[in-house]
């Protein structure tokens, strides 16, 4: 297996990036309407806002595009300002930590089993 080495090799981050920013800027403003359309006040009115399966897929969605935005611009800042690499990786270790908890509270909370509430 050969190294990526040369001139193209953050191609592929750059795309990641501008993907997400693209998906990000198209959903989040349609989900702040959605948001300030219903106001819920209450965990029923949440529940319910939530209840639509494409609501929760969509939601899903956008979470992901926003973790996978966070990952590659933190991994070029600590790429590009943190060079002793034990410090690097444990940075990178912490951010994909949270960022892959965060997917999965995410998950948990809006495929959970309906009703709970813990």
């Amino acid at each position: 297996m050969k190294l990526a080495t040369g001139s193209h090799t953050g191609t592929g981050t750059w795309l990641v990036q501008r993907a997400t920013a693209v998906v990000l800027a198209m959903v989040l403003p349609g989900l702040t309407i959605c948001f300030l359309a219903a106001w819920p006040t209450d965990f029923a009115g949440w529940q319910a806002l939530f209840a639509p399966r494409w609501s929760q897929v969509l939601i899903m969605l956008t979470g992901v595009a926003l973790a996978l935005h966070a990952w590659v611009g933190m991994r070029d800042i600590f790429m590009d300002y943190i060079h002793p690499v034990r410090l690097r990786l444990a940075l990178y270790l912490a951010v994909i930590t949270t960022l892959a908890g965060s997917m999965v509270w995410l998950a948990a909370i809006l495929f959970g089993t309906p009703g709970s509430t813990s």
